[in-house]
């Protein structure tokens, strides 16, 4: 990386950690992974909590809990928002403030997509088209494209390829996986664990008794 290069990645991640940062707003926004594609926050709400103007790049919110909320633009608009846990939906760059109408807590993984990145490998063994059943897209633009993918018990998946992404587990998960060196992967997850996966290929088996379902965020 040049001298040049360093320089504008610098200045670009300080924009992007402005005043109006999330995590500078309100302790209830929490770092669970930052990289050079995205930054992953979780965002909790108590019962009828507000939370101050702050600003978000373009980003993919995976809802981890039934949510309503009204948010308030920086124009003075307001609007009401409900989800339903699992849910997965993508905003603009955006600056609000946000109150939780509900008398219970909300919990949401918000992955912001950085300006500056790397493009992620090409795949050639995509899930989508090899196991459609157990691999469906509820979103895709120029920057991401997001799978919802549901393992019965005991199935087990095609050789298949991912670019960088992010997974967010919204249930209990026991798969192993196998990669292409023929190493095998144990890994247990609870509800709302979030990971990073560089782009690899491999081969996932649920070993547990129940249905598995995880958000997956392909970065392009």
């Amino acid at each position: 990386m040049t001298p040049k290069t360093f320089a504008f990645l610098f200045v670009s991640g300080a924009c992007f950690l402005s005043a109006q940062d999330p995590v500078k707003v309100s302790p209830d926004f929490k770092i669970e992974i930052e990289n050079q594609w995205v930054r992953v926050l979780r965002s909790t709400f108590a019962p009828h909590a507000a939370h101050a103007m702050h600003q978000h790049p373009n980003t993919v919110t995976v809802f981890l809990t039934d949510t309503d909320m009204k948010v308030t633009n920086k124009d003075g608009s307001m609007q009401e928002v409900r989800h339903k846990a699992g849910d997965v939906a993508y905003m603009d760059s955006a600056l609000h403030s946000e109150l939780n109408l509900s008398d219970k807590p909300a919990e949401v993984v918000l992955v912001e997509l950085k300006p500056e990145h790397i493009k992620s490998p090409k795949i050639t063994l995509d899930p989508v088209k090899l196991d459609p059943e157990h691999h469906t897209v509820p979103f895709e633009n120029d920057r991401v494209r997001v799978l919802r993918t549901v393992l019965e018990p005991h199935i087990k998946s095609p050789v298949h390829e991912h670019p960088s992404y992010v997974v967010v587990y919204l249930t209990d998960l026991h798969t192993t996986m196998k990669l292409a060196d023929g190493r095998m992967v144990d890994n247990p997850r609870k509800p709302g664990d979030i990971a990073w996966r560089d782009a690899y290929s491999h081969q996932t088996e649920n070993i547990g008794d129940h249905t598995a379902v995880e958000i997956q965020v392909e970065l392009k």
